[in-house]
């Protein structure tokens, strides 16, 4: 008995090495999708709410295989970033992976996030296990038409933003990015994730809707391009000032211009002027009367 435990013992300490060394080389468990925005594969899995029951992801989920529950596990092994030689044109949403192939149906009715083109974004990137590598962010050009099959060609050849080793904080990596400004309406956010501590590269794809781009600061603003008339100035207080201004006013029709020099009292000119005409009235009638002819 004892021989037969002591036999027992040393083969199963001799199968350690060889149990290590096959699980190191298995992929890591580090899973992971965006969630905002919203991906393909994490809005028609189980966990995708609302969004998992649109038209599109329901034609999703009956193309797809049953592996494609699982949102977290579209990845492909010994990539090392040739993305272009080992993903086909048409199966980037998938990443040529037969499980999740209705994620590359060609329809501009997939569930998608609204965003400002121009905007700073922080694009949300759900995992498990904390890994180190390297985020590549791609848009689609302008002219991007989601009724056709994604190729390589609809995407720029190079990120516009790109995050390396970010932390995993509350179950997710957020990578701070500014989207580029000169596309607007539906578009489609790539993201590739290349591990440094595993050998797998993960694909995701999440449609967005942009929206037109600020205006710039450094555009003049509609009151400095067309400013408010002069308010007129209160009266002066000034005299002379109010004396040139009522002189250079012109009368108009039906009134009369005065000076200052109008403001005195006009009684006596009245009077004589009153007195003036009694004595030419008296005048008048006397000599009226001697030219009347005697009866």
């Amino acid at each position: 008995m004892t021989s037969y435990r002591t036999a027992a013992v040393g083969a199963l300490l001799g199968a350690l090495p060889c149990l290590f060394t096959a699980l190191a080389a298995q992929p890591a468990q580090a899973h992971g999708a965006p969630t905002d925005p919203v991906s393909r594969t994490f809005a028609c899995s189980p966990d995708g709410g609302g969004a998992a029951r649109s038209a599109a992801c329901r034609a999703a989920r009956a193309a797809n295989g049953p592996e494609a529950a699982d949102w977290d596990n579209l990845r492909i092994a010994g990539v090392a970033g040739e993305d272009r030689e080992r993903v086909p044109d048409g199966k980037l949403c998938s990443g040529g992976l037969e499980a999740y192939r209705g994620l590359d149906l060609a329809r501009a009715d997939w569930p998608s996030t609204r965003l400002s083109a121009g905007a700073e974004l922080t694009l949300t990137y759900r995992s498990t296990i904390p890994h180190t590598g390297t985020f590549e962010l791609y848009l689609t050009k302008e002219g991007y038409a989601p009724a056709r099959p994604l190729k390589w060609s609809d995407l720029e050849a190079k990120p516009f933003a790109t995050a390396k080793d970010p932390a995993l904080v509350d179950d997710a990596y957020r990578i701070k990015a500014t989207l580029p400004a000169d596309r607007t309406g539906r578009q489609l956010l790539y993201t590739i994730w290349r591990n440094t501590s595993t050998p797998d590269t993960y694909y995701s794809c999440s449609d967005v809707v942009l929206g037109a781009a600020a205006p710039s600061s450094d555009a003049p603003s509609s009151e400095a391009a067309n400013p408010p008339s002069r308010a007129a100035a209160p009266p002066s207080r000034d005299p002379a000032a109010a004396s040139r201004a009522t002189s250079a006013t012109p009368a108009t029709s039906g009134t009369s211009a005065t000076s200052e020099e109008d403001d005195g009292d006009s009684t006596p000119v009245l009077l004589a002027g009153g007195a003036s005409v009694l004595v030419l009235g008296v005048g008048v009638a006397a000599t009226v009367r001697r030219r009347r002819p005697s009866r």
